[in-house]
Parts: C-alpha cells; sequence; structure tokens
C-alpha cells in the first residue's frame, strides 16, 4: 500500500514538468550517449570484421609459415581439405630507382592471388595485366606513396635485390591489406616467380609463407582447425580464419573502445556530481511539500519512495534521450566514419552496447542520488518550515549497504564490460580519489574564504568580501562547481600529461639514443665487408650486430604456450631469437647463469627478465621454439635485463650455439652515425649488397609516433566530452544559485554598492572556485599521468607545466563565462521587486 500510494503521489508531482531536473537530463544523457557511441563504433569495426573476414584475410583460412615455404606434406594437407590454394610471401625489401632508395613490404603472389576480393589499380586495369612481363621486365604495383616518393610513372624501372621490375599500376586498394599488421614501409605487390634471381629470399632470410585456403561451403573451420594443429605440431604453422582474421586489428580495436568507455565514465561520474547537485536543488525546492507531506503523518520511508520513483522515472528518461543521441549519431555520421576509417564497418544499432550504457547510466544515477534522497528521510518536519533542512542528518545503515552494492556492481561491470579489469579497477580508484581529493579542496576552499570574509583583509574591499562570504557561507554552490569542473579538468588535464610525456619520450629522448639504421638480411658471407665498409668511417660511432633466426614459442613445460602465457606478446607470433656462446656486451645477468663457452650439451636458454616475470617463468622451465620447422626445446637458465626502449638490439629469448648448429640464418645490425653520413652508408652498403634491407630508425619512430598521435586525439575527445558534461553541471550550479544571486544583489544595491562593484563580486566568486577545481586537476592529472606512464606504458614522467597552465587558464574561463552570464539578471533587476517577493 506504501509503495502503491508514492507511486500515485510522485507521479501527481511529476505533472509539473520537468523544471528543475533539465541539468539532471542533460549530464545523464550526454554520459549514456558518449558510452553508447563508442560501443556502437566499436560494434560496427566488429560487425565489418566478421562479415568481411573472409575477404580480409584472403581466403576462409590460412596456413602461415616463418622462414619457410609449406612442404609437400603440409601443401598435400592443404590440397585435400581446400577447392583453392594461393601462396603468398610477405618480407620487407628496399625500392631502388637510381641513387633513391626506400623501404618496402613487398608481396609476392601467384597467379590464383586474390582467390578473394579485388585488386583495385589506377589506371584500371586486371592484376596479371599489371603483373606482366614486358620487354623482358616483370610487372609489379606500388601504393601510391612509395610511386610518389620515388618519382616513378607506369613503366617507369624499379630495382628489388638484384632484379629490375617494371611499374605496372598504382595501388587504390589492395583488398586483404587489413591482415599485414602494423607495416614500416609502403606496399610492392609482385609474382613470386619473378623474385628468383632478386637475391632476397635466400635461406635464412627474414620473410613469411601464408597460404589462403577456399573451403568447401560448410567445412567445420574448427575441425579443421584442429587436425591442422595436431597434424603439423611441430612444425610452426599458425591457423588463422575469417571469423577472426585480423585478430591484432581486434585486438586493438577492443582495446581503444573499452578505454573510451573508461574515459565515458569519468564523464558519466562528472555528470553523476551535476545530478546530485540538481537532486538535492529540487528537494529544496519541495521543502513545503515534504513538510505538508509529513505534518500529514507521512513517514520518512515513504517521502523517500516518493523521490526515489520520481529519480527513477527521469533517470529512466536521461538514459532513453542519451541512448536515442549515442545510436543516431553514429548512424547519421556512418558514411562519413565509412569514408574515413581504413577498416570495414557495418553501421547497426548493437543491443550489447545499448544495454552496456543504459546500466552505466542507470548505476551512475542511483549511486548519486541515493545520499540527498536518503538524507531528506529524516529531516524533521518543524526544521523545514522554519526555512532549512534543519541540523545535518547522516543517511541509515541500509542506505550505506545500498551505496556500496550499487558502487560495486558499478566498478564490477566496468571491469567485466572493458576487458581490461586492471585498468577499470585503476580509473575508478582513480576517480574516486579526484572525487574525494576535490570534496576536500571545495570544503578547504569553504572554510579559508569564511576565515579570509572575518579578517582585515577585506576592509574596504566589497567585492573580495562578498566573494568570499559567498563561498564561505551555507549555500553550498562551490561544492558541486569544483567536483564536476574539477573531474572534467583532472580527466583532461591527466591526457594532457601522458600526451606531453609520450610526445616528449618520441620527439625528443628516443632519438638521442636510436640507431640510425637496422640492417637485415645480412648473409653470412656479407657480414665481413658488411664491417668493413664501417670500421674506418670517422661518422659512424658504433655498430652492433647479431645472428638473427626467427622462431614461435609453442610450449612451455610440455603445455601449449597460450594455456600457460595466456596472451602474452611474446607467444602471440614469431619471435626473433639468436645465439651467443659469451655473453653480448651490455649483457646484465639478473637471475642464474651463464653456459660455458665450449658448451655442448642439450639446448639452453637465457630469457628476458620482465617478460619472464609476465609470463610467470622460473629457472629451470624449459621452453619449446619452433624454428624453421623444428622444435628446440630448451632450458631455462639465466634472465637478462632487456631495454627494447633504446631502439637497439634486444632479444627476448638467446640460445648456446650448438642448439642452432647447421640452422639458416642471416645477421642483423644496428649502426650508429651522425645524420649527415646516413645517406652515404646506406648508398655504399646497399649498392654493394642489393638483398639487404634498410630500416631508417627516425622513419619508423615517425610512423610510431603518427599512430600515437592518432590515440592520443582519440583519447582527448573523449575527454573533451567529459569537460563539456562538466560545463553542463557548472552552468547548472550558477542557474541554481542564480535566485540568491539576485536577492544579493538587490540587497547590496540597497546598500549603495555599484553594478561594477557587484559584478566584480561575482567573477571573483567563480575565478576562486574555478583557479581550486584547475589547480586540483593539476595534481590529479599528474598522478594519473605518472601512474600511466609508469605502470602502462613502462616510461619515465615527467611534469609538463604547459598543458597544466592550460588547465587552469580554463577552468578560470569556464567558470567566469558561466558566473558572468547568471549575473546579468540580477545585476538587471530592480532592488524593490526583489525585496517585495521576499515578504
Amino acid at each position: 500500500m506504501s509503495l502503491a500510494l508514492a507511486a500515485r503521489l510522485a507521479r501527481r508531482e511529476l505533472r509539473g514538468g520537468l523544471r528543475g531536473f533539465r541539468i539532471f537530463l542533460a549530464c545523464l544523457a550526454l554520459g549514456v550517449a558518449a558510452i553508447t557511441a563508442v560501443g556502437m563504433v566499436r560494434s560496427a569495426v566488429e560487425r565489418g570484421l566478421s562479415d568481411q573476414g573472409a575477404v580480409l584475410l584472403g581466403g576462409d583460412a590460412q596456413l602461415e609459415f616463418t622462414y619457410r615455404y609449406a612442404n609437400p606434406e603440409e601443401r598435400a594437407f592443404m590440397d585435400r581439405i581446400a577447392t583453392g590454394v594461393s601462396e603468398v610471401v610477405d618480407f620487407r625489401s628496399m625500392a631502388v630507382v637510381g641513387e633513391d632508395r626506400a623501404l618496402t613490404q613487398v608481396k609476392s603472389v601467384d597467379s590464383a592471388y586474390p582467390l578473394l576480393g579485388t585488386m583495385v589499380l589506377d589506371p584500371a586495369m586486371p592484376l596479371d595485366r599489371a603483373l606482366a612481363t614486358e620487354n623482358g621486365l616483370p610487372g609489379a604495383v606500388m601504393d601510391r606513396v612509395l610511386v610518389d616518393r620515388l618519382g616513378l610513372e607506369p613503366g617507369a624501372e624499379f630495382a628489388l635485390g638484384t632484379q629490375r621490375f617494371r611499374l605496372g599500376a598504382t595501388i587504390v586498394t589492395e583488398p586483404d591489406s587489413a591482415t599485414g599488421g602494423f607495416g614500416l614501409g609502403p606496399r610492392t605487390l609482385v609474382l613470386t616467380e619473378d623474385l628468383v634471381n632478386s637475391g632476397l629470399l635466400a635461406p635464412g632470410s627474414l620473410f613469411e609463407t601464408e597460404y589462403r585456403l577456399i573451403l568447401p561451403p560448410g567445412a567445420d573451420l574448427d575441425a579443421l582447425r584442429d587436425e591442422a594443429e595436431s597434424t603439423f605440431r611441430d612444425s610452426g604453422l599458425r591457423w588463422t580464419d575469417s571469423r577472426r582474421a585480423t585478430p591484432g586489428v581486434a585486438r586493438f580495436v577492443d582495446r581503444i573502445g573499452s578505454f573510451l568507455v573508461l574515459v565515458g565514465l569519468a564523464g558519466l561520474a562528472v555528470g553523476g556530481v551535476g545530478v546530485a547537485a540538481a537532486v538535492r536543488a529540487y528537494l529544496d525546492g519541495k521543502t513545503a511539500t515534504i513538510a505538508t507531506l509529513k505534518t500529514l503523518g507521512a513517514t520518512g520511508r515513504l517521502i523517500f519512495q516518493i523521490y526515489l520513483i520520481q529519480i527513477a522515472a527521469l533517470t529512466a528518461l536521461g538514459v532513453a534521450i542519451g541512448l536515442a543521441i549515442g545510436v543516431s549519431v553514429p548512424l547519421l555520421l556512418a558514411p562519413l566514419l565509412t569514408a574515413t576509417l581504413p577498416l570495414p564497418v557495418v553501421f547497426a544499432i548493437s543491443p550489447a552496447a545499448m544495454a552496456e550504457a543504459a546500466f552505466y547510466g542507470a548505476a551512475t544515477a542511483f549511486l548519486f542520488t541515493l545520499w540527498p534522497l536518503a538524507r531528506s528521510e529524516k529531516v524533521r518536519a518543524a526544521a523545514l518550515y522554519r526555512g532549512g533542512d534543519g541540523p545535518q542528518v547522516w543517511p541509515a545503515p541500509v542506505h550505506w549497504v545500498t551505496l556500496g552494492l550499487v558502487g560495486a556492481a558499478l566498478i564490477g561491470g566496468a571491469a567485466l564490460f572493458s576487458g581490461i579489469p586492471v585498468l577499470a579497477l585503476w580509473s575508478a580508484v582513480g576517480i574516486a580519489g579526484a572525487l574525494v581529493l576535490l570534496l576536500l579542496a571545495a570544503l578547504g576552499l569553504r572554510r579559508a574564504a569564511r576565515a579570509l570574509a572575518r579578517t582585515g583583509l577585506t576592509r574596504g574591499r566589497v567585492a573580495l568580501r562578498s566573494a568570499l562570504a559567498a563561498i564561505g557561507g551555507p549555500r553550498q554552490e562551490a561544492v558541486p562547481v569544483i567536483l564536476s569542473l574539477g573531474l572534467g579538468l583532472s580527466v583532461l588535464a591527466a591526457v594532457g600529461q601522458i600526451d606531453a610525456n609520450l610526445r616528449a619520450a618520441i620527439d625528443r629522448d628516443l632519438p638521442g639514443v636510436a640507431p640510425s639504421y637496422f640492417f637485415i638480411d645480412i648473409q653470412n658471407d656479407q657480414i665481413d665487408g658488411f664491417l668493413d665498409r664501417l670500421a674506418d668511417d670517422p661518422e659512424v660511432s658504433r655498430v652492433d650486430t647479431a645472428p638473427m633466426l626467427r622462431g614461435v614459442v609453442t610450449q612451455i613445460n610440455g603445455q601449449d604456450a597460450r594455456d600457460v602465457a595466456g596472451d602474452h606478446w611474446v607467444v602471440r607470433g614469431d619471435r626473433g631469437v639468436t645465439y651467443a656462446a659469451t655473453p653480448p656486451d651490455g649483457t646484465r645477468i639478473t637471475a642464474g647463469a651463464w653456459w660455458e663457452a665450449d658448451y655442448s650439451g642439450p639446448p639452453l636458454l637465457s630469457f628476458a627478465q620482465e617478460e619472464a616475470d609476465e609470463m610467470g617463468l622460473k629457472l629451470g622451465d624449459r621452453v619449446t621454439v619452433n624454428i624453421l620447422g623444428r622444435d628446440i626445446e630448451a632450458e631455462i637458465t639465466s634472465f637478462r635485463a632487456v631495454d627494447f626502449s633504446t631502439g637497439g638490439i634486444g632479444f627476448v629469448m638467446l640460445l648456446n650455439p650448438g642448439a642452432v648448429a647447421g640452422a639458416p640464418h642471416t645477421h642483423i645490425a644496428t649502426v650508429y652515425s651522425t645524420e649527415a653520413a646516413e645517406a652515404a652508408i646506406l648508398r655504399d652498403l646497399a649498392g654493394a649488397y642489393p638483398n639487404l634491407t634498410a630500416v631508417r630508425v627516425r622513419d619508423a619512430i615517425d610512423r610510431v609516433a603518427e599512430a600515437l598521435r592518432s590515440l592520443a586525439t582519440a583519447t582527448a575527445w573523449a575527454a573533451g566530452a567529459t569537460l563539456i558534461t562538466g560545463f553542463v553541471v557548472l552552468i547548472g550550479a550558477a542557474a541554481a544559485g542564480e535566485r540568491a544571486r539576485l536577492y544579493e544583489a538587490a540587497v547590496l544595491k540597497t546598500l549603495g554598492a555599484t553594478r561594477g562593484r557587484i559584478l566584480a563580486g561575482f567573477a571573483l566568486r567563480a575565478a576562486l572556485t574555478g583557479a581550486a577545481a584547475g589547480i586540483v586537476a593539476i595534481a590529479a592529472g599528474a598522478v594519473a599521468g605518472w601512474g600511466v606512464m609508469t605502470f602502462v606504458m613502462d616510461s619515465t614522467y615527467r611534469f609538463e607545466p604547459v598543458s597544466a597552465i592550460a588547465i587552469v587558464l580554463g577552468g578560470l574561463l569556464a567558470t567566469l563565462l558561466a558566473g558572468l552570464v547568471f549575473a546579468l539578471r540580477p545585476l538587471a533587476a530592480r532592488p524593490a521587486q526583489v525585496l517585495r517577493a521576499q515578504d
């Protein structure tokens, strides 16, 4: 009966409209819309990858090998299960035109390529025509950026290794480009048979072969994968099928989407502050109603139920509005996003994304409204009739428990839905810590303002005294302003600190210590001549070399490596492997001992310490590495400190020489030289050894920097949405205090204050609260930036003052604008009208 009565009374009150709840709805809708939009885009990409999986992969399934071609048994297996097979070889090389050289990712194919999809060329022509041999020169097609860099035109000649080619056309669309991963060079596509005399695919060269398969309709992919992996378990074979054609891309999309959802949750937390402020202001406006109901015998529980039902109805409305915006915006922008994103996308309504956003919105709204609702339950009617809310009261224990459960559900949901629970938990801790810090700052500012208003400092300074008195007075206008704006600025400050530190590491720190070039595919009979060219060059300060093989970690202690190490990057694909009889220069052994220089027993392994810790490895564990189709099981006898951040040579796995005796391999080298000497070094070495591939480290750094800048831009946009929510809350707080400022301005005018002094007081008040929010945001952003750079990016952190100053100025400007906009009406009002209305 009590609940039915509460519902009836709640419905009657809501007939009066939504006045007082506009900020509530705006804050909730913005947060839900942001999370829904991110989820919609992520679902569209995932749906596109799934629907176009076979085209992106180049077949229904793919078998991949490292350093070698499929043997006759493996080819027979493919021919048995597939109706079509295409062989693709992928490697890096240098495209040469005269004295100009450029790094390129070469894809050599057979006549069956592409099994699915269409290669679009400019000028338009079939691929086989573009690759045809004319006047003794085989054809090739290239990405536009490489064509422009080398100044080529269709019909022009260039060289790959010792083989000359004719440019047949420029690549417009490559159907299976998404499976290539992150490449350091633009694409060149040729026929494999035309590389026979190039010297690029010699034994030990770094290349991968991919066999794309067209399977019969209704083929059981799981059964075929299990058969392939069990039959060729020791061959280093890797299976991929159209259900997850681009696992790296899918993983990146999922992680960045989850991260942006977490940023969106910070926006919802900002909106939660506005929600709490709006509920409190609404309940303050219902003082007479609550007092009357209590006088007529309504219990605190009934009052709580009435307003909880109202808040629940409005929450449903706010969530619905947010879902509608979050769904409609990506659908409306679908043509633009489809043309912009480098991946296939299929936009459609995503119930999963909507359900996740609705959960976040409802949980956040309930979490932030329960406190003011619970407090209203225990206030006496007499106190309400006196014009206040009576003494400060604490909610009942049951509400404390409910708050804890809702908070735990919200954090648990974020950890579950995001797929990155550790980051989700730390984000929750960070948001809660920032809110506590901001609350303490707001309370500290009120106390300090109250104390300063009573000192001689304000004597004769009407504007300063009125500003301090307003901040330190019983009204709590400063609290929601500092909480909401401060949290929004904290997110933006953290993004600014992380972005600035990443740019500093890329643009300043890494180029100072990185080598000029990485050279790969140096044959055994070329290494001496290679070193001789560099030995007498005064511009070369250092040369490091190492034998180079590549292998796949297949087992750890006899178990599947993926079952032991999970999704760790070391077991996701092939990894560089080297060997040494003695520890290389600069090696620091962190645990265990090195083998004897003349050791000739079973294979032994030295593993990188950090990666071993992440994978749970210990001394004595046995790791199986498949190299060129041969399984090598080695015992870990030592761990080493390996620093990959310098850009130099670094190997996770280092074997004793006897473990890979007789295995074909090449060498890699890093060359440290002055920038002025780089062109001459490349010209001499590439001219003497055309098969060499040189990776200019500065170019690689630029590619990484470009990717990181794109990530930072996406994060900044998400943080900007959080800041917009904070500004909405700020406007709501300013609007809620407009009536009080109206009365305040009337009194001050009656006492002789000019409009200028009143406006100065309002501006000072806004500036002080904005500065407080900005200062706390700098501290919170610095701590968050330090945490991400130290524990996530594994890099050094340096406080960046430029973005910090911009944050403070932004907080000041935002509060000043909102404060001054809502000061116009109080300044224009006539004192007599305002004061008569208070009688």
